[in-house]
């Protein structure tokens, strides 16, 4: 009689091609099956920027409400005209509104990665979107509360021969986009320059990594 060629207790080989896959509960079952703490917290964290940067929006509106030049007209009576034909005062307003939207990019962007330290897609997509919606709402604030937009009738109430300030009113309407642009550039090279690196990956026998060397063999 002639021993069998496997004990019956021992397990089949791991290379067997009839072997199924262990089932069970192990690493790769468990973080497929459980949620990622870290997505939660850069969703939330991104929420919370998105209604923070639009909020400045106010600020900015006011900012530029206060600080952009106005462009005078004059009534003689029957018509509007500027009072100055070669003023500049109409660009300079967008200049003004350009300027403060990219300080506020800046500061906006500084400001979150000092509290999050650390970069992240949802945090610049946050910050992209909240600028423009920021954007959006300090130009309706400062057109809003600014000189009435019916020129005829202010011309009326303030009388024949005398200057009045023009409505206020953003004429490059690419500028919305200079806030939204500033915190991306500046977040990102803040995450570049000062953010968490990855650690530096151990080296060791692999692939393209010459093992130890081997006595050699007999002739």
């Amino acid at each position: 009689m002639t021993a069998p060629l496997t004990p019956p207790h021992q397990p089949p080989p791991d290379n067997d091609p009839w072997h199924s896959p262990p089932t069970g509960h192990g690493p790769l079952h468990a973080k497929g099956a459980e949620d990622d703490p870290d997505l939660k917290t850069d969703l939330r964290d991104a929420a919370v920027v998105l209604v923070a940067v639009t909020i400045l929006g106010v600020a900015l509106g006011l900012l530029w409400l206060w600080l952009a030049p106005r462009v005078p007209l004059i009534s003689n009576g029957k018509a509007v005209f500027l009072k100055d034909t070669e003023g500049e005062e109409a660009v300079a307003a967008d200049g003004v509104f350009v300027l403060l939207a990219l300080a506020f990019g800046a500061v906006s962007a500084a400001a979150v990665f000092w509290i999050r330290r650390r970069g992240g897609i949802a945090l610049v997509v946050a910050l992209a979107l909240g600028g423009l919606l920021g954007s959006l709402l300090a130009w309706g604030i400062g057109v809003w509360f600014g000189p009435t937009h019916d020129v005829v009738a202010h011309a009326r109430a303030v009388g024949e021969g005398v200057p009045f300030d023009a409505y206020l009113e953003l004429r490059a309407k690419g500028a919305v986009l200079a806030w939204p642009v500033a915190a991306m550039v500046v977040h990102l090279a803040l995450t570049a320059l000062f953010g968490p690196r990855d650690p530096e990956p151990e080296w060791g026998a692999g692939y393209g990594v010459p093992g130890p060397e081997q006595p050699p063999g007999p002739a």
